[in-house]
């Protein structure tokens, strides 16, 4: 059966196929269907937590709340009453000269589970972003076997709900094996529970295949997320094509190669109507396309990455592997106007593409190293320096794009302190420098151009569902 499909009745029957059967999966584990999406984690089976913090500074960006008080926590909600509870038995978390803010949410971050435990486990990953303040990330599908079907995405779910100490949501490929040939079975991911769909890792160069899927996504109110990469252009390229590369005598792929597919994705979402999310934008033009089909009201999205707004290919001089990652670094211009959408709001979104890889893949000729780099743990402390320093943004800003943003775009109950929403909450020390030391990081994996950098802030708890999983004095509670 071929995955593109004009008729209707055609379209919803493949939509719809189901590979696993209805009783047992190939990995033994009972599938049944969500309807609504939900996070995995081993929480799950614990108690909801009561909890009370007083005299933070609150920033809540989806009700524009900023104000220094107390947050009482009831059975793992928000409480409308900030009263000190008379139960003495209810922790007390003093929060003076810390932000108390939503449980921060990364929606790009590869765990690299099932099948690549060398770099990275749901354990490891989970355990690294809770070090870093996140109570909730969206794992990407470029698994070994990739997440294409419904099998792939009940053991993830399993292993998070055994393994992970935060929520985990997970995305489903868009093309079988992420090949961009056969549409993936659409309609049974998002039965088994994936919040988005991707190739991410790989971009769909087929466009009448991306249109097929954008018209299966739309049926199903899934973001697509894409990595836009045109493979012609971008063709053998290890870093930005400019001078740099000249000088390196390396292969670059020039920002037009990322351009070429955002601009694809804005025509193809005003065809279809489908919602899609540009993933770690890094050419200047490509903001500039965003913000135009943003002013059209197209329903695209865009996200920026800590390394593409704190770096250049200008750090590329030593063939430092762990400077590689794709899309590349690119130039000065570049990084302004990533900052400029940042502070317009044309992109709403901040994430890490935590892209983890054991050592001895980085070691070798940089033209033969794979991309990427970690992020989870460093990237908080890497925003406030550049943006919120900066004086790019202000925390309401930093902290939407953190938070309540990709809540909105994935459609999760999270993202927010108004009473009533699931306490899912991250403290910061806006004034607790640090310097990154990547031997100490909870990943597996140490692939970070930021080892040694200073830093002027980093999360102190990480609180989900009312429980502190992680705090920066006590570490992981059992």
């Amino acid at each position: 059966m071929h995955g593109v499909y004009g008729a209707r009745s055609e379209f919803v029957e493949y939509a719809f196929r189901d590979t696993t059967g209805l009783s047992k999966n190939q990995f033994g584990l009972s599938y049944e269907p969500v309807t609504s999406p939900s996070p995995s984690s081993s929480l799950s089976s614990r108690r909801p937590n009561s909890l009370f913090i007083r005299g933070g500074r609150i920033i809540d960006p989806a009700s524009g709340r900023d104000e220094v008080g107390d947050l009482l926590v009831e059975e793992g909600r928000i409480s409308e009453s900030t009263a000190k509870p008379k139960d003495s038995s209810v922790p007390v978390i003093e929060a003076k000269g810390l932000i108390v803010a939503p449980g921060l949410i990364d929606m790009h971050v590869h765990l690299r589970e099932p099948g690549g435990g060398q770099k990275e486990t749901i354990a490891s990953g989970t355990r690294a972003a809770a070090a870093g303040g996140f109570t909730s990330i969206l794992a990407m599908p470029n698994t070994n076997p990739p997440a294409d079907g419904p099998n792939t995405i009940a053991l993830m779910r399993q292993r998070a709900l055994e393994t992970a100490c935060i929520n985990v949501f997970t995305t489903g490929c868009i093309t079988v094996g992420m090949k961009g040939e056969e549409l993936a079975p659409i309609g049974s991911l998002h039965k088994a529970g994936v919040v988005a769909l991707t190739d991410d890792g790989h971009c769909v160069q087929n466009n009448e295949v991306m249109r097929r899927a954008l018209d299966y996504a739309r049926m199903f109110d899934l973001l697509t997320l894409d990595h836009c990469q045109d493979y012609n252009l971008s063709a053998g390229g290890v870093m930005h094509e400019g001078y740099w590369s000249t000088v390196l005598g390396l292969p670059g792929w020039p920002r037009i190669a990322e351009d070429m597919i955002v601009a694809r994705n804005i025509l193809l979402s005003e065809l279809t109507g489908a919602r899609i999310h540009v993933q770690h934008l890094s050419s200047g033009d490509s903001v500039r396309l965003v913000r135009e089909a943003k002013k059209r009201n197209v329903k695209i999205s865009a996200e920026a990455m800590p390394h593409h707004i704190a770096l250049t290919d200008a750090s590329l001089e030593k063939y430092d592997t762990n400077f590689k990652m794709n899309p590349p670094l690119r130039e000065r211009i570049d990084q302004e106007a990533l900052l400029a959408g940042l502070a317009d709001d044309t992109i709403e979104i901040l994430a890490s593409d935590h892209a983890p890889h054991a050592s001895y893949e980085k070691e070798v000729e940089f033209a033969e190293a794979p991309f990427g780099i970690v992020g989870l743990e460093t990237e908080l402390g890497l925003f406030i320096k550049i943006l919120i320093e900066g004086r790019v943004l202000d925390w309401t800003s930093l902290l939407a794009k953190l938070t309540i943003n990709p809540a909105r775009l994935l459609k999760l109950d999270r993202g927010t302190l108004a009473p009533g929403a699931v306490a899912d909450i991250t403290l910061i020390d806006p004034k607790h420098s640090w310097k990154v030391d990547s031997s100490k990081f909870y990943s597996l994996s140490r692939n970070t151009p930021f080892n040694g950098w200073e830093l002027p802030a980093r999360a102190t708890h990480t609180i989900v569902d009312g429980h502190v999983v992680w705090s920066l004095k006590n570490g992981f509670t059992k």
